[in-house]
């Protein structure tokens, strides 16, 4: 479990002794009273363990000789770990009755039913160690489920990197020898050149998604927000896309309510909005029109991109925000796509504390709205504003 694993340790060693020193200043520190001993056979905890074990970020839970539950983390009931007076995982409690048999500390990993909402197993690193003399037992389990799914995330991160840099680089590669052993054909040159110049924006677009995919993928906060008019914003992104509109006649309309404005980053808004209408013009035929539209929201303003495409299947719409993710694999590679678009997307809504949602049909074509909070608390129109402070 590596270095989680060690911290896991360093803490479960820390207990063990912190609750062995109550045990130790029980005996000697408390005349009149009966032997901490006695309370131990009794099923009682010592003065000052439940402090110890309430403070644990995970969840802890003391089990008597006979497996009864003497303490537990509000954490260890929460996630359906102990019901009542019993440990209800079957695996903890067989580390439990080892670890009482032989005194020897012990460690693994258990898979327990979810019980939080999406979540279908809780995976626990568990620690188990015998508590006194008296049979009980310390066990501390910690949730590990979130760092395995962003383990897992990073790897297919790598791997997926690495196939999309491979086909560029690799084409390029060859492309190189070719034009090499074609040098006295002047028109073949030139084709291969073409072809490389191609391969090389590909690999351009690509290194720039995942530059601004790490520049905003952590989630935090905008550095300086302020004021970014969606007018603005919608007509720059519509500019950014003209060209490759234009190679499919597609016609690029923008509509809805103006004069809104948002609080964050104009720079990121362009570039979610860019890679919308980019993902709408590669899955729409030609002759079609994809349409920018926003529109007040009560403290918010969405933000609409909406075309005459393919549509998405519904089995897919879980999943197209997530990053290298294609519906059509073919036809995005075609279109020189990345598969960071609609990541980016996600990512920047996030760091405005937004959202991004989309409606899909086959057949009928996609819409995906941005949610973003309003400037000042209230999606007002600045033009109406400015209208009702002269009347």
């Amino acid at each position: 479990m590596g270095e989680m694993a060690m911290s896991f340790a360093a803490l479960a060693g820390f207990v063990v002794g912190a609750v062995a020193v109550l045990f130790y200043r029980n005996q000697i520190e408390i005349p009149g009273k009966a032997d901490a001993a006695d309370d131990a056979e009794t099923g009682a905890l010592p003065q000052g363990v439940a402090s110890v074990l309430a403070v644990l970020p995970s969840s802890a839970v003391v089990l008597d000789a006979h497996d009864r539950v003497l303490r537990a983390s509000s954490a260890a009931r929460a996630f359906g770990l102990v019901k009542g007076d019993r440990m209800m995982a079957a695996e903890l409690l067989a580390l439990a009755r080892q670890v009482r048999r032989d005194g020897e500390i012990r460690e693994s990993e258990i898979d327990v039913a979810g019980h939080k909402f999406g979540q279908e197993v809780t995976n626990f690193a568990v620690r188990v160690a015998p508590l006194g003399s008296h049979g009980q037992v310390l066990v501390l389990a910690e949730d590990q489920t979130e760092r395995r799914r962003v383990e897992a995330v990073r790897r297919d991160f790598v791997a997926n990197v690495s196939h999309e840099l491979k086909t560029p680089v690799g084409a390029l590669s060859l492309l190189a020898e070719t034009i090499q052993d074609a040098a006295d054909d002047p028109e073949a040159v030139t084709r291969f050149a073409g072809r490389m110049q191609h391969e090389a924006a590909r690999l351009t677009y690509l290194v720039q998604d995942l530059i601004t995919l790490s520049r905003i993928q952590g989630a935090e906060p905008i550095p300086t927000p302020g004021q970014v008019p969606i007018d603005e914003a919608v007509h720059d992104a519509i500019d950014h896309c003209n060209t490759k509109a234009l190679a499919k006649d597609i016609t690029l309309v923008a509509g809805g309510t103006e004069g809104l404005r948002i609080w964050g980053d104009d720079e990121l808004l362009v570039t979610a909005l860019r890679n919308l209408i980019d993902n709408a013009i590669a899955y729409s035929p030609e002759h079609t029109r994809v349409v920018v539209s926003a529109r007040p929201a009560g403290d918010s303003v969405e933000i609409s991109v909406s075309d005459q495409g393919i549509g998405i299947p519904e089995e897919s719409l879980e999943r197209i925000f997530e990053r290298f993710f294609r519906v059509d694999a073919a036809r995005s590679r075609a279109t020189g796509g990345t598969g960071l678009g609609l990541a980016i997307v996600k990512h920047v809504a996030v760091a405005h504390a937004g959202e991004v949602s989309v409606w899909s049909k086959e057949g009928s074509g996609s819409t995906f709205t941005l949610r973003l909070p309003a400037f000042g608390g209230s999606a007002v129109p600045v033009q109406r504003s400015l209208e009702a402070a002269n009347g």
